[in-house]
């Protein structure tokens, strides 16, 4: 084994070479010195190691009770926000559980069931735009004379653009209640949470100008309350008299919560997904074979490129021994480097970097694992399966628009995804 260096991995703010800085921490243990923006941690890449980690009662999110470092780090941090936040993802034991029973009926069976059929009227109204934008491309002559009745466009569309973006943003808002006319607004400023290039100021920016997006949804929907769950926390908030009441920080953030992990990382994961299946047709031919299903394109799709590289933080709230003699001591910070631990070689062998619809089984960290599984993984697994069931249904020659190495990643070292995701659509010849 590489020893491990003497100074921390500095991660690239950028996400520029993912996967060669990945395999560099592999090599380096099952843990290693890292630097997040200015701020130590571990990395953990093995993922028998992250797993115990993420189970261990000795682990924790409250970064307020159990990181020595937070009061300075928040002042200066770009990444403040994701420590600092007053909801479930950085709750600890007792408040964890009882914020995380405030929101799990959002994502209960029943109601995932019923939105099915909304994300299948969401998924075909996008895909009846890029219809009329293939019409409006190919419906004349090509120049010859001839009409292209194959249907088939020339000029790329950005398929993040126009559905991988729309689609899990506009789902999202049907279920908290956002309206119509807020849902670009609030993705904007969901973007720049995730962008790790911003700087403090810009980032400290950002965070404000999201709360007062949350505090005027919230003044919407005291005045006037639906069914959608951004009143129902409301009312835990104002009503509830048992012990579970949220407080206001605690409302907001959990809004923040559940809007920006319903939105970003499903976006990235029909990017990903669509990318990975154009340039491995032969994954893609054994979908239309009948020899995997779109399911086995979503869950090969996580643990292969999953939306979420690093996610920030956990802290030791005592020591922790490591295999090889190095020891996590109390007080910090311990990144899980999702991303790394699931294309690793000790759990997928040595076709862990290869993407393989076959592949049995599929085991991947991407929604996590315990306590902090994500609750939002049974609607996100639907909406990408919709997504990608009837896109390739609807456009079966889509292509790639550019080499694949030209696609340009998010500048991120958490989001996992392109900048633009070009392709070219065509529908079946008329015969």
């Amino acid at each position: 084994m590489t020893l491990p260096p003497t100074a921390p991995v500095v991660l690239d703010p950028t996400g520029a070479d993912r996967h060669d800085e990945h395999r560099r921490l592999r090599a380096l243990g099952p843990a290693v010195r890292v630097d997040v923006l200015g701020v130590a941690a571990w990395s953990v890449t093995d993922p028998a190691l992250l797993k115990r980690l993420l189970t261990s009662e000795s682990v924790s999110k409250d970064a307020r009770a159990h990181w020595p470092e937070f009061g300075e780090v928040v002042q200066s941090w770009p990444l403040a926000l994701w420590v600092a936040v007053e909801n479930m993802f950085t709750a600890y034991g007792a408040d964890h559980r009882r914020l995380r029973r405030l929101v799990a009926p959002a994502f209960s069976a029943r109601r995932i069931a019923a939105l099915e059929q909304v994300v299948e009227t969401i998924v075909a109204g996008l895909l009846d735009d890029l219809d009329a934008h293939l019409s409006k491309q190919s419906g004349g002559s090509d120049g010859s004379g001839a009409s292209r009745a194959s249907g088939a466009s020339d000029e790329p569309v950005d398929l993040r653009e126009h559905l991988a973006y729309p689609l899990p943003i506009s789902v999202i808002g049907h279920l908290m209640g956002v309206p119509t006319g807020h849902r670009n607004a609030f993705r904007a400023l969901v973007d720049g949470v995730f962008d790790t290039t911003l700087t403090a100021e810009q980032s400290t920016a950002n965070t404000g100008r999201l709360y007062e997006a949350l505090d005027q949804l919230i003044a919407a929907k005291r005045a006037e309350p639906g069914e959608d769950m951004t009143s129902l926390l409301i009312t835990a908030r104002d009503e509830e008299g048992d012990g579970s009441r949220l407080s206001d920080a605690e409302l907001r953030d959990t809004l923040l919560l559940m809007i920006s992990a319903g939105y970003e990382t499903t976006v990235n994961v029909i990017d990903q997904a669509v990318t990975q299946l154009l340039t491995h047709p032969d994954q893609l031919d054994h979908i239309r074979s009948g020899r995997a299903n779109w399911s086995d394109a979503v869950e090969e799709t996580l643990r292969h490129e999953p939306a979420v590289k690093h996610l920030p933080l956990r802290f030791a709230l005592s020591d922790i021994s490591l295999p090889g003699g190095q020891v996590i001591t109390k007080g910090e910070a311990i990144l899980a480097s999702y991303a790394a631990a699931n294309r690793h070689p000790d759990w997928h062998g040595e076709t862990a970097d290869a993407f393989d619809l076959t592949r049995v089984p599929k085991d991947h960290l991407s929604f996590g694992h315990g306590i902090h599984f994500c609750l939002g993984a049974p609607l996100a697994r639907l909406e990408v399966v919709t997504a990608l069931r009837m896109l390739f249904d609807r456009f079966p020659g889509i292509e790639l628009a550019v080499p694949v190495d030209e696609l340009k990643p998010l500048a991120s070292l958490i989001s996992n995804g392109h900048q633009t995701l070009p392709v070219r659509l065509t529908r079946p010849a008329v015969t």
